[in-house]
């Protein structure tokens, strides 16, 4: 049974993609242990009541230093006890120890074809407005491990969105969370809980 941590900043529509698809079996052999935010007024929060799961805001407004928050947040991690930690919408930057602890056990959801419209400052409704701004025919999410760097890290699994013409980046942002995002999120989950995934010359590798 693999037990996963979600962290989560807002609305967590991605999280309950994540809980829907462990109660109608899309995610199998895995147990929600935990959700963690940074922001106490996040809906993910409820969701997360809502279903049973347990859930704490841990935030950088409580602490005076950084580094302070930084081992919190990786105490509040760390009690959960998890196999994979999911990054579903969650905009604190890691702390470096939290990335080298779990290294290759957790996971981001990015809403653009990396290596398009990723790194420092891609987030949220940017990466959409940036996209229809270029004016590209294709968008879509990516789901990847994380590492040391923002976005860098091996390539788990990628789906692409079509770009209509008129779509406002409100508009896009909601198809590629329908179309993409809440469909790879759950299949990477179920890969890596059924032991499909491994992490080799930093690529992920889909056992078939």
């Amino acid at each position: 049974m693999l037990n996963v941590v979600v962290m989560v900043s807002g609305g967590g529509t991605n999280l309950q993609a994540i809980i829907d698809a462990v109660d109608n079996g899309t995610i199998t052999n895995t147990r929600l242990e935990g959700v963690i935010s940074n922001n106490k007024n996040a809906y993910a929060l409820e969701r997360a009541r809502i279903r049973g799961i347990p859930a704490q805001c841990v935030s950088p407004k409580d602490y005076e230093e950084r580094a302070q928050f930084n081992r919190k947040l990786l105490e509040a991690v760390d009690a959960y006890e998890p196999d994979l930690v999911v990054l579903a919408g969650f905009l604190v930057v890691i702390p470096p120890e939290m990335t080298a602890k779990y290294k290759n056990r957790m996971i981001n959801i990015h809403p653009s074809l990396i290596p398009s419209f990723c790194g420092t400052g891609y987030y949220g409704l940017k990466v959409h407005e940036a996209a229809l701004e270029r004016g590209v025919r294709v968008v879509g999410a990516t789901v990847h491990f994380v590492d040391e760097g923002t976005d860098t890290g091996p390539i788990l699994l990628q789906k692409a969105v079509e770009v209509k013409q008129g779509d406002t980046p409100k508009e896009l942002q909601r198809r590629v969370m329908e179309q993409a995002e809440w469909k790879i999120l759950p299949r990477a989950i179920d890969l890596i809980a059924n032991g499909k995934v491994t992490v080799k010359d930093k690529k992920a590798i889909i056992a078939q």
